[in-house]
């Protein structure tokens, strides 16, 4: 291996890499699905710019860190697509979008329901990926809410002190009416973890039917108004240096971010 004062885990270097995060690259290696210069890696490993890595059977582009350029998506997610890689049933995928990269992977910053839509991130750092989701940096996120069923001032003041759900306190950090009438109105609500449902499930713990649902906001990110249902937007390099400020990270080196990034438009190869 090459000299241990450049070389990183191996963890780490598959996480920049965009397989996700440490712990996840981890498990990988304790799994025995990772392998260094023809040899399976253990846990303590490191790599360098020198060493050949392997996963799954495939090479792995092992650039040092002020090579790496992030990329990081913004993807207007329609209603009836699953964020998941496959699914049995055919359904229409989220990932049937993206455009090809030709080391790594697109890592998805959390998950939206099949029926939900709005704003997904999209990025090639796993590690970045794993901190904008992880409750402890505080990430809040906000939601365009259409409720069917008449709403009063108490519940609100409930669903902001907390409600038990599924064994988590699960509360909104703020409620707003945003628009409509009677019992057709919009409010927008926000929200510090991403769990399953929480935010349809919330609202039925008031005995209320949510009957539209949309992401606007992760963070300091909204979805660009020219951005419509479907279609992506690549972030340019401010943008992406403010996202890892947000999630608590040192920005790639200077000499990476200076580089172009391209931008996707509508329903990119995949």
């Amino acid at each position: 291996m090459t000299d241990a004062v450049q070389d990183e885990k191996i963890q780490k270097v598959l996480a920049r890499a965009g397989f996700g995060s440490r712990r996840e690259m981890e498990n990988w290696i304790t799994q025995g699905r990772v392998k260094i210069n023809g040899k399976t890696a253990t846990l303590g490993d490191r790599a360098g710019a020198d060493d050949s890595l392997v996963v799954d059977g495939k090479k792995v582009a092992n650039a040092s860190p002020d090579a790496v350029v992030p990329r990081v998506l913004i993807y207007n997610k329609p209603e009836n697509e699953i964020c998941s890689r496959r699914d049995p049933e055919g359904r229409p995928s989220v990932y049937d979008h993206l455009p090809m990269i030709k080391h790594g992977r697109w890592v998805a910053v959390g998950r939206l329901d099949f029926n939900t839509s709005g704003l997904l991130l999209f990025t090639t750092d796993g590690e970045l990926a794993n901190k904008l989701m992880h409750p402890s940096a505080g990430i809040d996120r906000e939601y365009a809410v259409r409720i069917m069923g008449d709403v009063t001032d108490d519940m609100l003041k409930i669903m902001l002190k907390g409600v038990m759900i599924d064994e988590h306190q699960c509360r909104f950090t703020d409620v707003r009416f945003f628009a409509g009438e009677g019992r057709n109105r919009w409010y927008h609500v926000v929200i510090m973890e991403g769990r399953n449902r929480e935010v349809r499930k919330l609202w039925e713990s008031q005995g209320v039917q949510v009957s539209r649902l949309k992401r606007v906001r992760y963070g300091p990110v909204f979805i660009p108004s020219r951005v419509k249902k479907g279609q992506l937007y690549e972030m340019k390099t401010p943008e992406i240096i403010t996202l890892y400020e947000a999630a608590g990270m040192e920005p790639p080196s200077a000499s990476a971010m200076k580089r172009p990034t391209r931008h996707a438009g509508r329903r990119s190869e995949s």
